[in-house]
């Protein structure tokens, strides 16, 4: 059986890929599992990453979830374990990021290393970077970014070690910016103190690409190690992984160009702006004429794309302003209508494939997961990078026997402006 060095546990699909994408930048050859595998590993991969749907379930769920993960990496011989979560710590004082810490510390007890934990979503390269504890997104708090009005993670609170204690039974610290630019020996030091103090997992602050790669070695001896996608970048060097070109090889792109959008970020409605400001196709989808199960918007859809595709990339969004989402939940309820969509989505994603798409944009975690299961893909391969945390994927899908379909998953809140417009000019 093959064995691998790392193995990944994130919370959702779109933040699988971006973990994924910094450990290939850094030498990693990944595999990405939809949902936890039936059958041992059966590919050359140092990393592989379990992508759960597990943000936003029920707590129980979601540590239920993890813990099969866990098990199954531990079944396959990683040396190490990575929980990931998303860069704005998408999880209220509610939320489910500091429970799974827990249970999996819990569950991993008695191996060296297991007693402590250290927690952070910083990703510079996006603009997230965290500073005494607080998570700022660009020049502003986490608070004031826009991701306080996520319509399932409001985020009204950027202190980071703070929104973690609420969710923690064990104490909850800080490793500072001054101690992360010591370097190993005064992080190392700053652990120590905080174990003596009963501290189980301790933030750490990161507001450059410099700090991830300081914490990389003062991480090597965690059991578990629990962040957004930035601290990715510093681990492969423990292994003795470096940057190479081959670890993101991927076949040749064929076939059709699509684009289907459910995140609501403020990065995704300028994205899809910015794709029909240049002259793209494009079809919105009201969520309020959405009746029964979709199916007649599945299938309107589908004819208006049809005659398009071969002549340009098309986007089918239902991507909408905060208002705007606001107003859909209140009429149909928030659960209801995030499912709906998602349902739509998905059969949409898989139309399209049917039909020859074999080049696919997906934007949006949920939506990402919803269209990876009405695909039927189980396991992708991770190549090369559109824009930080963003990679084009190749996956098998009985929608696209044969040759499979290139694929990239979009977190809402990644990209540039331009990146529905420039994500296929990537793909060589």
């Amino acid at each position: 059986m093959k064995k691998i060095l790392l193995g990944c546990i994130a919370d959702d699909f779109t933040g699988a890929t971006d973990l994924a994408n910094n450990l290939v930048r850094s030498g990693m050859r990944v595999v990405q599992a939809m949902g936890v595998p039936t059958q041992p590993l059966n590919a050359d991969a140092d990393a592989v990453v379990v992508a759960l749907k597990s943000r936003t379930v029920p707590k129980a769920e979601a540590i239920a979830q993890s813990l099969a993960a866990l098990q199954w990496l531990q079944a396959q011989g990683a040396r190490q374990i990575y929980f990931k979560y998303c860069s704005t710590f998408e999880s209220t004082t509610q939320g489910n990021i500091g429970p799974v810490t827990e249970a999996l510390m819990d569950a991993l007890a008695g191996q060296p290393g297991a007693d402590f934990s250290i927690a952070t979503p910083a990703f510079p390269d996006n603009g997230r970077t965290v500073f005494k504890g607080h998570l700022f997104v660009g020049d502003v708090l986490l608070s004031e970014s826009g991701m306080q009005n996520h319509p399932l993670t409001p985020m009204t609170d950027a202190n980071l070690v703070r929104v973690l204690q609420s969710q923690c039974r064990g104490k909850v610290g800080l490793i500072d910016y001054k101690v992360v630019a010591q370097g190993e020996s005064a992080m190392r030091a700053r652990m120590a103190e905080l174990r003596a103090q009963g501290v189980r997992i301790a933030v750490l602050d990161a507001v450059s690409n410099d700090d991830l790669y300081r914490m990389g070695p003062a991480l090597k001896d965690l059991a578990l190690v629990t962040a957004g996608s930035g601290v990715a970048i510093g681990l492969p060097a423990n292994f003795g992984m470096a940057p190479s070109n081959t670890a993101s090889a991927l076949p040749a792109p064929t076939g059709f160009q699509a684009v289907v959008s459910g995140s609501c970020s403020l990065a995704t409605n300028r994205q899809v702006q910015a794709f029909i400001a240049a002259g793209y196709p494009a079809l919105a989808i009201d969520p309020l004429m959405l009746t029964g199960d979709g199916t007649q918007a599945v299938e309107d859809a589908l004819k208006w794309a049809l005659p398009l595709l071969g002549k340009h990339p098309v986007l089918i969004y239902s991507s909408a302003s905060p208002e705007a989402v606001k107003a859909v939940q209140a009429q149909l309820g928030v659960q209801a209508a995030g499912d709906l969509v998602e349902r739509t989505l998905a059969a949409i994603a898989r139309g399209l494939v049917e039909r020859g798409v074999r080049q696919l944009v997906v934007a949006g975690g949920e939506t990402s997961g919803a269209c990876v299961q009405a695909l039927g893909i189980t396991q992708m391969k991770i190549g090369p990078q559109i824009d930080p945390g963003v990679p084009w994927c190749h996956a098998q899908s009985a929608a696209a026997p044969q040759a499979g379909l290139h694929l990239t998953l979009k977190s809402g809140n990644f990209g540039t402006d331009d990146f529905f417009v420039k994500a296929f000019g990537c793909l060589k």
